[in-house]
C-alpha cells in the first residue's frame, strides 16, 4: 500500500472524528487509527527499502561513469601513443589526448553530478514524507492522551453505555 494513500485514510479518519465541545480536540475511532498505524509500519519500511535501491542505483551508475571514464582515458592513451609514433603529427596527437581526457572526466564528473542530484531530491522528498507522517501520528497520540488525562469519554451508545459505579461513602469517623 503507498504511504500516501495511508496517509489520506488517517487525515480522513481524523476529519471524520467528532469534537469535544469547547477544545481543539476530538474522539478518534481506536480501532481504526491502530489499524492505520500498523499499516504505515509495514508502509515506512518499504518506503526506506526504495531508498536504499535508489542510492545502491546511484553507485551503480557512478561505478559505470567511473569505468567509462577510465576506458575512455585508456582509449585516449593508447591512440596518443600510436600518434606520437608519428613525428609530424606528435603536437596535435598529444593535444587531442588531452582534450578526450578532459573531456571523459567532464562527463564522468556531469554525470555524477546528476546521480548525486536525483539521490538527494529522492531522498529530500521521502524525508519531508516521513516528517509530515511522524507529525500527524504525534498529533493523533497526544489527541488521545489528553482525552484521557482530562477524563473523557466519548459519549456511548445507551445500549453499550456501562452503568454508573455506585460510590459507597465511609462513615466519618469524628462523628462518632
Amino acid at each position: 500500500m503507498d504511504i500516501l494513500h495511508l496517509v489520506d485514510r488517517l487525515e480522513e479518519l481524523f476529519n471524520e472524528s467528532r469534537p469535544i465541545p469547547l477544545t481543539h480536540n476530538v474522539v478518534v475511532d481506536e480501532d481504526r487509527m491502530l489499524d492505520l498505524i500498523d499499516q504505515m509500519r509495514v508502509t515506512i519500511p518499504e518506503e526506506v527499502k526504495r531508498a536504499q535501491q535508489v542510492l545502491t542505483q546511484r553507485d551503480r551508475i557512478l561505478a559505470q561513469a567511473q569505468e567509462e571514464a577510465k576506458r575512455t582515458k585508456d582509449l585516449a592513451r593508447e591512440k596518443s601513443q600510436q600518434l606520437v609514433e608519428r613525428d609530424a603529427v606528435v603536437q596535435a596527437a598529444k593535444a587531442r589526448g588531452e582534450d578526450v581526457m578532459k573531456q571523459a572526466e567532464i562527463t564522468a564528473e556531469h554525470t555524477r553530478r546528476e546521480a548525486d542530484t536525483y539521490v538527494i531530491q529522492t531522498l529530500s522528498r521521502m524525508e519531508v514524507e516521513l516528517e509530515r507522517l511522524l507529525n500527524q501520528a504525534r498529533n493523533g497520540i497526544m489527541a488521545l492522551q489528553n482525552i484521557s488525562e482530562q477524563g473523557i469519554t466519548p459519549e456511548l451508545e445507551p445500549e453499550t453505555q456501562a452503568p454508573e459505579p455506585e460510590l459507597e461513602i465511609p462513615e466519618d469517623p469524628i462523628e462518632k
